[in-house]
């Protein structure tokens, strides 16, 4: 149970307690602890039980609250709440527009419990005449709705990888005697997965035996493929193959539609080859790995032989990180004795900006301690760096949270939305070029503002983007929490066209969120991002110049 954890807790019972129109000041008190406990800068589960009790702002009953999820990993209160609450009432809680306020009167006085009921009150022009809502939020209900169910079945890549590594061992030990390789869309590191795939040796009749129980239940048994689907969410496939021709259906498992139609078109897919190498050197081509097989374009302009694809021990800084002065949970001492563990050469702290409140964005002065800070520890930490960064909001004018007289007092400069996300694409484009052309811009932060399976970004024409920054020497983030993965790996080629830079970054807010960085690799692997024009690749040395040579272009050296 660490912090985060114990908060999402905290904060789901806050909602509850509206929700069912209980004591609005008790709500609050969990919600605000909730906040609390998120910033706390060791684990609360790790705390005696009296000072957990003598926290400030968490009183006695919360406390006592706290203590019963750390003993039995959930509390009572919260339980009873769930039970008393539909299974429809609780998925509105996913619903852009609606607050736990909002769906009390949906449920109580409309009598609305699915979101069937809701998504027919909507169409029928209902929500749209309840005090509160109107016409807009009643559309905003409606596409949210529509997105959720197109998201249903879908699964971030970070979410399903433990199960697929657990599974993938699993299947070895109860079947020791057959080859079993993942394959699919896992395979090829997409960023939603809705099937796991695994290609086999082992019959039907033997994955059954094993696999099939309650729950784990049968889909499809036919034609060479077992379906299964794991716990009424996760749909997991097998493709039953020979000895002879595994390497084949590996392959050929390993890539898209796209891909594929392409090959078969141009290439004959040698059937005897023992391994996928043989496969693209009986056509005669370079080796494609399966992260890339994803448009035929690849096929049409191949990779060079040698290109020197990112990888994650290719990455030697940590840029785009929060520490405790704004909405991070660990010390910059903390991160940086953590990254010298890991064997980084620097860290790029990049703490959110004045705007940012809920954040605990930066204010002017705080700047000047934060930045006096850091250069006590750089005497100390030497040779390795913390180099002095924010994470600068992009007002909705596009002008910057910061003046020049602040701006220049950085190092470097990450630029990102995070306000009045819901807008059009002439008004976001406006926002984000105002950013770009600014001269104090080093670096694009999450471009659309997209959560995947949670909100769609902001509508962008990226090539106008890419163009822009090309011209004013930004480099454009490869966001790499798994919830973002922002720009999307699909324009990383255009990128590269342009000869604009790109950056694995973590958006760490805790030493744990450090591994983020793996999922950036991923994605950018795919779009073909080398070694050499990632920025978080560049050693100490070469990262300075880069620093350097950039606010030259600019004119701001």
């Amino acid at each position: 149970m660490d912090n985060y954890a114990i908060a999402d807790q905290l904060s789901l019972l806050s909602k509850l307690m509206d929700i069912h129109g209980e004591n609005s000041f008790k709500s609050k008190s969990y919600s605000s602890t909730a906040f609390t406990i998120e910033k706390l800068p060791g684990e609360i589960s790790s705390f005696p039980k009296e000072k957990i009790l003598s926290i400030r702002g968490i009183g006695e009953s919360v406390g006592k609250n706290i203590i019963e999820i750390i003993e039995t990993g959930s509390m009572q209160q919260l339980q009873n709440l769930i039970k008393k609450t539909p299974e429809g009432v609780l998925e509105m809680m996913n619903i852009k527009g609606l607050g736990p306020k909002k769906i009390n009167l949906l449920w109580k006085e409309l009598g609305i419990e699915t979101i069937d009921d809701l998504q027919e009150a909507c169409n029928e022009n209902i929500i749209a005449t309840q005090k509160g809502f109107g016409e807009k939020t009643q559309n905003k209900i409606v596409e949210s709705i529509q997105f959720q169910q197109e998201a249903k079945g879908k699964y971030l890549y970070a979410k399903a990888e433990a199960f697929a590594e657990a599974f993938s061992e699993k299947l070895k030990i109860i079947l020791p005697k057959k080859k079993f390789e993942i394959t699919g869309a896992f395979r090829r590191q997409l960023e939603i997965i809705e099937t796991l795939d695994w290609v086999t040796t082992a019959t039907s009749a033997e994955l059954k035996e094993e696999l099939v129980t309650q729950q784990m239940q049968l889909v499809t048994d036919r034609d060479g493929m077992l379906i299964l689907n794991a716990e009424n969410a996760l749909l997991l496939r097998f493709f039953i193959t020979d000895e002879k021709h595994f390497a084949t259906t590996l392959f050929e498992t390993s890539c898209s539609d796209d891909f594929l139609n392409e090959w078969q078109t141009h290439f004959q897919t040698n059937t005897d080859a023992k391994n996928e190498e043989e496969i693209f050197a009986s056509a005669g081509v370079n080796f494609i790995p399966a992260f890339v097989r994803e448009t035929k374009e690849v096929l049409q302009k191949p990779l060079p032989k040698n290109q020197n694809i990112v990888a994650i021990n290719s990455v030697k800084g940590l840029i785009h990180s929060h520490s405790n002065w704004s909405d991070g949970s660990n010390t910059i001492d903390e991160m940086a004795g953590a990254l010298i563990g890991l064997g980084f050469e620097y860290l790029v702290l990049s703490d959110h900006s004045k705007a940012a409140y809920y954040a605990t964005g930066l204010h002017e002065e705080k700047i000047k301690q934060q930045h006096k800070y850091i250069d006590e520890l750089n005497k100390k930490l030497s040779p390795f760096k913390i180099f002095k960064s924010i994470e600068c909001d992009i007002l909705s004018d596009g002008k910057l949270d910061y003046d020049a007289s602040v701006l220049s007092t950085f190092d470097l400069v990450i630029t990102s939305i995070h306000s009045n996300l819901d807008m059009p694409e002439e008004k976001a484009m406006k926002r984000l070029l105002g950013a770009i052309t600014n001269p104090y811009t080093t670096i694009m932060g999450h471009l659309t503002g997209r959560l995947l399976l949670k909100r769609n970004g902001y509508p962008v024409d990226h090539k106008t983007i890419i163009d822009a920054c090309a011209e004013h020497n930004v480099a454009i983030e490869i966001n790499a929490n798994p919830k973002r993965l922002d720009m999307d790996w699909r324009w990383i080629d255009y990128a590269l066209e342009k000869n604009v830079l790109l950056s694995i970054n973590p958006d760490a807010h805790t030493i744990e969120e450090f591994q983020n960085i793996k999922y950036g690799v991923l994605v950018a692997q795919k779009g073909g991002l080398t070694a050499e024009k990632n920025i978080s690749s560049f050693s100490l040395q070469q990262f300075e110049i880069f620093l350097e040579e950039t606010k030259k272009k600019k004119g701001i050296w």
